[in-house]
């Protein structure tokens, strides 16, 4: 067995450590809570029986949430983006970097790309060997691309994007309402075994124990969920708060920004009765994504509204205004990018992204 085939084996069963002190953690505050508080501690049937109500409720939400995570896993690019024969064979014996970025954009020209690197070239894996969508990243701990990656999270396990990221948030949602539920009805039982109204029996060491752990998760998951819903009302992932991405026109932070009701529905979904369940809701494909107006080039425009079934008519000032976010390419001719340009909204969908067996 090759010693990289055996330190990858080696990292990845490191990679559960996390996740088995989490269980552990919340294994034991289930225990506590339920037989050492509820059972043991409460004397007041109807008190026991509506925490335990609430309780178990939180738990089956929380834990629904947290394996959804963690078993989701991470969608990759499309054969779409991965270069055709041809091009590959070429790109592969070039050598010199602009002539490979020449054969890059040849292809790009046919895919709604619309982000570039710092410098300005086409974003290519060379690792996984496909152009890399927008807001997609390369994963070293996944060792793959990662469609709308937002980071890789060691308490999951698991790379956190497009194809989870709605059940992550929920995770740190119901993750936060847990504790704190947690902490406020330990709190009187709390005071009065620290104050000693209460004999010392072996349920205390776990009451007092309790509420320490729960406040101090719910104070650190609090900050990260308050986060990420600020990350979500500006569709920006983590990368990206750090690292504007790069647009023809250079870097803009709010490029993916549509409004907040909109930002919240491409994560969530347009159906609300669905946004509190670890269900899969969002909208669109992972691979392409509206965007506000940015500059590309005519023929990638045409060669997009083709596939759609449409054309671009010059006139001095032409629109058409969006009906199917999924399906409609929207065109604004402006009357000195006749020669050179267009500005163009970007919905266009390819097929469905594929998941990593």
């Amino acid at each position: 067995m090759a010693p990289s085939h055996v330190l990858r084996c080696c990292q990845r069963a490191l990679g559960w450590i996390p996740v088995v002190f989490i269980n552990l953690v919340v294994g034991w505050s289930y225990f506590a809570y339920v037989v050492e508080l509820c059972i043991f501690t409460i004397p007041n049937d109807a008190e026991r029986i509506s925490y335990l109500v609430v309780f178990h409720l939180l738990f089956v939400m929380f834990i629904w949430s947290y394996w959804k995570t963690i078993c989701t896993k991470p969608a990759n690019p499309s054969k779409a983006f991965c270069l055709p024969k041809v091009e590959k064979e070429q790109y592969e014996k070039e050598e010199r970097p602009e002539e490979q970025q020449e054969i890059l954009k040849k292809v790009a020209r046919e895919l709604p790309l619309y982000t570039r690197t710092g410098t300005g070239a086409v974003r290519y894996c060379d690792h996984c060997q496909v152009i890399k969508p927008d807001r997609c990243h390369h994963c070293s701990t996944c060792d793959m691309c990662v469609l709308k990656m937002d980071h890789h999270c060691p308490w999951v396990n698991n790379c956190v994007g497009f194809s989870n990221y709605k059940f992550f948030v929920l995770f740190l949602f119901y993750s936060m309402l847990y504790c704190v539920f947690i902490a406020a009805t330990v709190l009187q039982y709390f005071i009065r075994f620290w104050t000693n109204q209460l004999p010392d029996t072996h349920a205390k060491f776990h009451v007092l124990f309790l509420f320490f752990v729960a406040t101090m998760f719910f104070i650190s998951i609090l900050s990260l969920f308050c986060y990420h819903l600020w990350l979500v009302g500006k569709n920006r992932t983590t990368i990206e708060a750090f690292r504007a991405p790069v647009f023809r026109n250079g870097q803009d932070k709010n490029g993916f920004f549509l409004s907040c009701s909109r930002n919240v529905a491409e994560v969530f979904g347009e159906q609300n009765k669905f946004w509190l369940f670890p269900i899969y809701s969002s909208l669109g494909d992972g691979q392409s994504f509206i965007t506000r107006l940015v500059h590309i080039d005519p023929e990638q425009a045409n060669a997009i509204l083709q596939s759609n079934g449409k054309s671009i008519h010059h006139s001095e000032e032409s629109r058409e205004e969006e009906a199917d976010t999924a399906q409609t390419v929207s065109v604004t001719m402006e009357r000195e990018s006749l020669t050179g340009s267009c500005s163009f909204y970007i919905p266009s969908r390819l097929q469905e992204p594929t998941v990593m067996p």
